[in-house]
C-alpha cells in the first residue's frame, strides 16, 4: 500500500478503500479488486464475508489469482496464471476520462468453464473494445470453482464446522453487491447494470434472476450457451458430494472408517490440502457423465434458501425477476464436447440412458432429426442441443410471457472450422464479442478466408449488445415470442427466422416434457 497523492485521476475510492488503476490502450483499467474476504482456513465452505478495508492505496494494476482448479481439464487457465483459494477479485474497466458519477451503462461478465475452470484473466484485453468504442463500464469478475463453489456439501455440516451450500451463486451475489456499492466511483450507473455471461457463466445468469437475493441487483440480462437446467435437487448434489468425500479422502491418504462420518468429514474438508480438493474434484467429473449421463456435478443446488426452486419453475410461473433478456445458443453447441472437454450425452451409452427415460414414439421422432444417431456428428449435435439449446428455448418462451426477451442463434464461422467439422462452435461467439479474433487462436481461424466477414460480423453483434446495454432494447431485433418465436440468426448476413428448427423444437418438447 502507499500514500495517495490528491491529484492522481486513476485514484477511486472503494468500500474497502482506495484503489489506483493503470491507462491500458485507450481505458482505465482496476484489476484485482477483492469484493470478498478470502475463503480460506475456517472459511472455506463458507458463505463470503465483507473483505477487510486495507489501508492506504491498493495497487490495482494487475489480475488477481485464479480460483483453484486442475490445469489439465477442459481448456482452463495456462501454467503462468497464478491459483489461489484467495480468489474472489472484481476488475473494472472504464473510458478513458471516465470520472465518478459519470452513469455510464455497465456490463458484468460471469467467466464460463463447467463451474471448474477458467478466470476473469484468461483473455487480458477482454470489453477493451466494448469499453473503448462504447463507453461503457466493464466488471469482470472470479469465483470459487469445483468442489470449492459448486458442490453441495452442507449435509456434513457441524456447529463446529459448518458447511453452506450454493458457494458460488453466493460469491456472484456478493460480486454483484460489490457492483452496486462501488460501480459509481469508477463512473458507472448501479442502476443500469447488465449481467451476462456465457455457458456456466450463463447459467449463473439464468439462475441468478430467479435467486432472491440477487433481485435488484442488475436491470438487464444476457445468457449466451447457457445450460439453464443443470440445477438440482439436494438428493443427486448429496450423492455427488458423497462420491467426492470419497475420493478425497483417498487423496488424503486418511483410510479410516470415520472418515466420511460426519464430524470427521467436516474436518476433512477444512484441513485437506487444495490440491487433493482439485484432483478430487476432477477425477469426479470425468465420472458424472457415464454415471448419470446429461448432468453436470458441479453446479446449483435447489437448496430451498439461496435458491427456492428450479428456474425453469420460476420462469414458468413469472416469478423470475422482471427484467429484459437475451439468450440464444451456437449453431453447433456439441460439436468441440471430445477429448477432454467429453462431459455431454454424446456417446451410445450416455444416449441410450437418456432414451430409456422416455416414451417411444417420442425417441423414434427425435431419432429421425438427427441422422445417423449415435454416431458423431449426429452425437455431438444432439448432446449439445439436449444440454444448452432445448433449455434455453424453454427460458425465452417462459419470459418472454412476462418481460422481453430476444432470442438468436449465432452460425458465422470463418472456413477452416466448416472445413474442420464444427462449425460454429460452443464459445465461438465470444471472439466476435469481445474482439478475440487478434488472438493467436484468432489469426488460426482466418488461414482459409473468411476473416473480414466474421469482424463484420462481429461488429453488427457489438452494436446489438451495447444498445441492449444502454438501453434494454435493440431497434432491429424483434422480441421473441411463443406465437412467432422470432430469432436473430448471426451469420455474414443477419436474419429474422420464426422458429428456426422447429421440427426439432417440438420433438425435443414431447422428449422432455419435464423441461
Amino acid at each position: 500500500m502507499t500514500p495517495a497523492p490528491d491529484d492522481d485521476a486513476l485514484l477511486r475510492e472503494t468500500t474497502g478503500g482506495l484503489v489506483r488503476g493503470v491507462p491500458r490502450r485507450g481505458v482505465l483499467a482496476w484489476r484485482g479488486i477483492p469484493y470478498a474476504a478470502a475463503p480460506t482456513g475456517a472459511r472455506r465452505f463458507r458463505a463470503p464475508a465483507p473483505a477487510a478495508p486495507w489501508q492506504g492505496v491498493r495497487d490495482a494494476a494487475e489480475f488477481g489469482p485464479a480460483a483453484p482448479q486442475d490445469r489439465g481439464q477442459f481448456v482452463g487457465v495456462d501454467r503462468r496464471t497464478p491459483l489461489d483459494e484467495d480468489c474472489l477479485t472484481a476488475n473494472v474497466l472504464a473510458p478513458r476520462g471516465a470520472r465518478p458519477g459519470d452513469r455510464l451503462p455497465v456490463l458484468v461478465y460471469v467467466h464460463g468453464g463447467a463451474y471448474s475452470v477458467g478466470s476473469s484473466r484468461e483473455y487480458p484485453r477482454q470489453g477493451e473494445t466494448l469499453v473503448r468504442d462504447s463507453g461503457l463500464v466493464y466488471v469482470s469478475i472470479n469465483y470459487r470453482l469445483g468442489a470449492l463453489g459448486w458442490l453441495d456439501l452442507s449435509h456434513w455440516s457441524t456447529p463446529e464446522r459448518p458447511v453452506e451450500s450454493n458457494l458460488g451463486l453466493r460469491d456472484q451475489v456478493a460480486a454483484l453487491e460489490w457492483v452496486r456499492d462501488n460501480v459509481a466511483a469508477f463512473g458507472g450507473d448501479p442502476d443500469a447494470v447488465t449481467l451476462s455471461g456465457e455457458s456456466s457463466g450463463g447459467n449463473a445468469v439464468t439462475t441468478l434472476m430467479t435467486v432472491p437475493s440477487a433481485r435488484g441487483l442488475f436491470a438487464r440480462a444476457i445468457a449466451q450457451s447457457s445450460p439453464t437446467n443443470a440445477v438440482y435437487l439436494p438428493a443427486v448434489t448429496q450423492r455427488w458430494a458423497g462420491e467426492f468425500l470419497e475420493l478425497l479422502s483417498h487423496q488424503v491418504g486418511d483410510d479410516d472408517l470415520e472418515s466420511t462420518s460426519l464430524d470427521d468429514a467436516a474436518r476433512m474438508l477444512e484441513e485437506a490440502p487444495v490440491a487433493s480438493i482439485v484432483r478430487a474434484a476432477a477425477e469426479l467429473q470425468l465420472r458424472t457423465p457415464d454415471e448419470e449421463p446429461g448432468t453436470i456435478c458441479f453446479c446449483p443446488v435447489i437448496d430451498g434458501d439461496v435458491l427456492p426452486e428450479r428456474p425453469l419453475d420460476a420462469f414458468k410461473a413469472g416469478r423470475a425477476h422482471p427484467v429484459p433478456l437475451i439468450i440464444g445458443t451456437n449453431d453447433r453447441e456439441g460439436s468441440v464436447f471430445t477429448g477432454r472437454r467429453d462431459i455431454l450425452a454424446t456417446t451410445k451409452p450416455r444416449i441410450r440412458a437418456i432414451f430409456a427415460a422416455t416414451a417411444k414414439p417420442s425417441r423414434k421422432a427425435l431419432k429421425k432429426l438427427y441422422p445417423g444417431l449415435p454416431d458423431r456428428p449426429a452425437a455431438l449435435d444432439f448432446g449439445g442441443d439436449y444440454a444448452f439449446w432445448f433449455p434455453s428455448i424453454k427460458v425465452a418462451e417462459r419470459h418472454a410471457r412476462h418481460q422481453p426477451v430476444r432470442f438468436y442463434r449465432f452460425d458465422a464461422a470463418p472456413r477452416i472450422l466448416r472445413v474442420a467439422g464444427v462449425d460454429a462452435f460452443h464459445g465461438l461467439e465470444l471472439w466476435a464479442l469481445y474482439d478475440r479474433m487478434r488472438t493467436p487462436f484468432g489469426w488460426a481461424m482466418s488461414l482459409l478466408g473468411g476473416r473480414r466477414a466474421f469482424l463484420r460480423t462481429a461488429a453488427r453483434m457489438r452494436a446489438r449488445w451495447v444498445e441492449f446495454v444502454q438501453t434494454g432494447v435493440v431497434a432491429d431485433w424483434p422480441v421473441y415470442e411463443p406465437e412467432h418465436r422470432r430469432t436473430l440468426v448471426i451469420d455474414d448476413v443477419d436474419r429474422i427466422e420464426e422458429d428456426p428448427r422447429g421440427d426439432r423444437r417440438r420433438a425435443w418438447q414431447e422428449f422432455v416434457p419435464h423441461v
